[in-house]
């Protein structure tokens, strides 16, 4: 870091109190917004006034406070920086199907990253309140609650989390996998928000989480909470974590899972 990027403590600081103000719009603006829906990459990709709204909060307090960082964000897309190493990883509102409906499983995720590399992060559930924190090599948090995964060490005991895409020949494949995958687990959850996803894997309320096909902007904070957390979090076939897969869990469990997943040709598909 150069002398001029604060420490990851610092940024956390700042993505938590953004994220919170962005949470407070979200929840006020969501009785209007849900009004105001269009669709994005197919007809059940969502966006509503409300993730432009908490987009152009965030985007007008990072400009405040960290006039000369990059910003990534979900709607936007890049908003070059003027020569600073920081880039801001920004999801309005992730789950938008969930908030448009209701089901209060939504957050807004905001991520720090220096150099390229991820170095905190904030998941803030709006519809409840619950906040999750990560600095690179300072933990993962609950609130003020540290956060170390399940302690589950049996695949056939494990509570899995998955996501969907919206493309409808990418959901065919998921469904196979997912076929193919519940003769070997506990049971699965899907519950429609990548970022919160990861949280809950990172407090041990699910065993584990794998999806195909998650963005940026939905895994550079959750992310962080899961890996600080102590989960194992990767792609398949030795890659690392990304767009085309990504994988978290404890390590009693994310090497039989990457195996049974990989047999599956999780990662595969359209």
């Amino acid at each position: 870091m150069t002398s001029e990027t604060p420490a990851p403590e610092e940024l956390l600081a700042i993505a938590v109190a953004i994220a919170a103000d962005g949470a407070v719009l979200a929840r006020e603006a969501r009785s209007t917004a849900i009004t105001q829906v269009r669709t994005k990459s197919t007809e059940t990709d969502v966006v509503t006034a409300a993730d432009h709204a908490v987009e152009r909060l965030v985007l007008e307090a990072l400009h405040t406070e960290r006039p000369r960082d990059a910003v990534l964000t979900e709607e936007a897309g890049m908003v070059a920086g003027h020569g600073s190493d920081v880039r801001w990883i920004l999801d309005p509102i992730d789950g938008t199907v969930n908030y448009l409906y209701g089901v209060p499983y939504y957050a807004l995720s905001l991520a720090a990253e220096v150099s390229g590399t991820v170095v905190a992060g904030v998941v803030h559930n709006i519809a409840t309140g619950t906040v999750y924190t990560a600095t690179r090599g300072g933990g993962a948090w609950r609130d003020a609650h540290r956060l170390s995964g399940s302690a589950e060490t049996e695949l056939s005991q494990a509570l899995v989390a998955t996501g969907f895409a919206y493309r409808s020949d990418r959901r065919a494949h998921q469904s196979a996998v997912l076929a193919g995958l519940l003769a070997s687990i506990r049971d699965i959850r899907r519950l429609g928000a990548g970022a919160l996803d990861l949280c809950l894997a990172a407090e041990g309320a699910v065993d584990a989480y794998y999806e195909k096909g998650l963005s940026t902007w939905d895994l550079a904070a959750g992310a962080l909470i899961a890996s600080e957390a102590g989960l194992v979090v990767s792609g398949l076939d030795g890659r690392p974590a990304g767009p085309e897969f990504l994988l978290a869990a404890p390590p009693d469990l994310h090497a039989a899972l990457v195996r049974v997943l990989a047999d599956l040709d999780a990662s595969g598909g359209p």
